[in-house]
Protein backbone atom coordinates (compact mmCIF):
# COMPACT_ATOMS: atom_id res chain seq x y z
CA UNK A 1 0.00 0.00 0.00
CA UNK A 2 1.36 2.98 -0.97
CA UNK A 3 0.69 6.21 1.59
CA UNK A 4 1.54 9.16 0.70
CA UNK A 5 0.78 11.66 3.94
CA UNK A 6 -1.90 11.91 6.66
CA UNK A 7 -4.96 13.31 4.54
CA UNK A 8 -6.77 14.67 7.35
CA UNK A 9 -7.82 14.22 11.03
CA UNK A 10 -11.87 13.87 11.88
CA UNK A 11 -12.67 15.37 14.59
CA UNK A 12 -16.30 14.83 16.04
CA UNK A 13 -18.14 18.05 17.42
CA UNK A 14 -21.62 19.20 17.89
CA UNK A 15 -22.07 22.30 16.42
CA UNK A 16 -19.25 23.81 13.87
CA UNK A 17 -20.57 27.42 14.14
CA UNK A 18 -18.82 26.79 17.88
CA UNK A 19 -16.36 24.67 17.30
CA UNK A 20 -14.84 26.95 14.41
CA UNK A 21 -14.03 29.89 15.79
CA UNK A 22 -11.42 28.21 17.90
CA UNK A 23 -9.81 27.01 15.21
CA UNK A 24 -9.59 30.68 13.18
CA UNK A 25 -9.11 32.43 16.12
CA UNK A 26 -6.67 30.73 18.44
CA UNK A 27 -5.00 28.71 16.03
CA UNK A 28 -5.26 31.11 13.26
CA UNK A 29 -6.36 28.21 10.69
CA UNK A 30 -8.95 29.31 7.99
CA UNK A 31 -11.88 27.30 7.37
CA UNK A 32 -11.71 26.89 2.95
CA UNK A 33 -14.81 24.66 3.03
CA UNK A 34 -17.88 23.57 4.60
CA UNK A 35 -19.98 20.99 2.90
CA UNK A 36 -22.90 18.58 3.74
CA UNK A 37 -22.54 14.85 2.72
CA UNK A 38 -25.23 13.84 2.98
CA UNK A 39 -25.19 10.12 2.29
CA UNK A 40 -22.80 10.21 5.85
CA UNK A 41 -25.08 12.46 7.56
CA UNK A 42 -22.60 15.13 8.27
CA UNK A 43 -21.59 18.49 7.81
CA UNK A 44 -18.00 19.15 7.23
CA UNK A 45 -15.67 21.98 8.29
CA UNK A 46 -11.86 21.96 6.62
CA UNK A 47 -8.67 23.47 7.53
CA UNK A 48 -5.16 23.06 6.26
CA UNK A 49 -1.87 22.52 8.20
CA UNK A 50 0.90 22.52 5.85
CA UNK A 51 -0.45 19.02 3.80
CA UNK A 52 -2.91 17.81 6.18
CA UNK A 53 -6.30 19.00 6.87
CA UNK A 54 -8.40 19.68 9.91
CA UNK A 55 -11.77 17.99 9.32
CA UNK A 56 -14.37 18.88 11.91
CA UNK A 57 -17.71 16.82 11.48
CA UNK A 58 -21.02 17.88 12.86
CA UNK A 59 -23.77 15.34 13.10
CA UNK A 60 -26.84 16.18 10.97
CA UNK A 61 -29.34 13.39 11.87
CA UNK A 62 -29.25 11.49 15.47
CA UNK A 63 -28.88 8.44 13.07
CA UNK A 64 -25.50 9.51 11.90
CA UNK A 65 -21.72 7.41 12.82
CA UNK A 66 -20.88 10.68 13.97
CA UNK A 67 -24.07 11.39 16.43
CA UNK A 68 -23.27 7.81 17.91
CA UNK A 69 -19.79 8.38 18.48
CA UNK A 70 -20.61 11.98 20.43
CA UNK A 71 -23.25 10.22 22.70
CA UNK A 72 -20.59 7.19 23.31
CA UNK A 73 -17.71 9.21 23.79
CA UNK A 74 -17.95 12.95 23.79
CA UNK A 75 -16.34 15.36 20.95
CA UNK A 76 -13.26 14.87 20.15
CA UNK A 77 -10.74 13.09 17.72
CA UNK A 78 -13.18 10.48 15.47
CA UNK A 79 -10.60 9.02 12.94
CA UNK A 80 -7.19 9.69 10.80
CA UNK A 81 -7.35 9.30 7.25
CA UNK A 82 -4.52 8.39 4.97
CA UNK A 83 -3.98 9.23 1.21
CA UNK A 84 -3.41 6.55 -1.17
CA UNK A 85 -2.45 5.83 -4.41
CA UNK A 86 -5.24 2.95 -4.89
CA UNK A 87 -7.76 2.71 -2.85
CA UNK A 88 -9.45 -0.44 -3.83
CA UNK A 89 -5.84 -2.41 -4.00
CA UNK A 90 -5.68 -0.86 -0.54
CA UNK A 91 -8.21 -2.19 0.46
CA UNK A 92 -7.53 -5.89 -1.07
CA UNK A 93 -3.99 -5.52 0.95
CA UNK A 94 -5.61 -4.56 4.31
CA UNK A 95 -8.49 -7.59 3.90
CA UNK A 96 -5.32 -10.52 2.65
CA UNK A 97 -3.57 -8.85 6.08
CA UNK A 98 -6.99 -9.67 8.14
CA UNK A 99 -8.08 -6.09 8.73
CA UNK A 100 -11.65 -5.67 9.17
CA UNK A 101 -13.34 -3.65 6.38
CA UNK A 102 -15.92 -1.41 6.98
CA UNK A 103 -16.14 -0.28 3.21
CA UNK A 104 -15.29 -2.99 1.51
CA UNK A 105 -15.55 -0.41 -2.08
CA UNK A 106 -14.55 3.07 -1.92
CA UNK A 107 -17.44 5.70 -2.16
CA UNK A 108 -17.93 9.56 -2.10
CA UNK A 109 -16.80 11.66 0.64
CA UNK A 110 -16.20 14.88 1.28
CA UNK A 111 -13.71 17.00 -1.05
CA UNK A 112 -15.33 14.33 -4.06
CA UNK A 113 -12.51 11.86 -2.44
CA UNK A 114 -13.11 8.41 -2.80
CA UNK A 115 -13.13 6.82 0.53
CA UNK A 116 -12.99 3.72 3.04
CA UNK A 117 -13.21 3.19 6.44
CA UNK A 118 -10.73 0.13 8.74
CA UNK A 119 -13.02 -1.53 11.17
CA UNK A 120 -11.34 0.10 14.89
CA UNK A 121 -11.26 -3.28 15.90
CA UNK A 122 -8.79 -4.65 13.11
CA UNK A 123 -6.42 -1.17 13.31
CA UNK A 124 -5.97 -0.80 17.74
CA UNK A 125 -8.49 1.07 18.51
CA UNK A 126 -8.41 3.67 15.86
CA UNK A 127 -11.05 4.25 13.28
CA UNK A 128 -8.97 4.83 9.58
CA UNK A 129 -10.11 5.92 6.76
CA UNK A 130 -8.49 5.85 3.14
CA UNK A 131 -8.99 8.35 0.70
CA UNK A 132 -7.64 8.59 -2.96
CA UNK A 133 -8.28 12.01 -5.12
Amino acid sequence: MNISHIEHIGIAVKDLKTAIPYYEEVLGFICYNIEEVVEQKVKTAFFKVGETKIELLEPTSEESPVAKFIEKKGEGVHHIAFRVENITEALAECERKGVQLIDKTPRKGAENLNIAFLHPKSTGSVLTELCQE
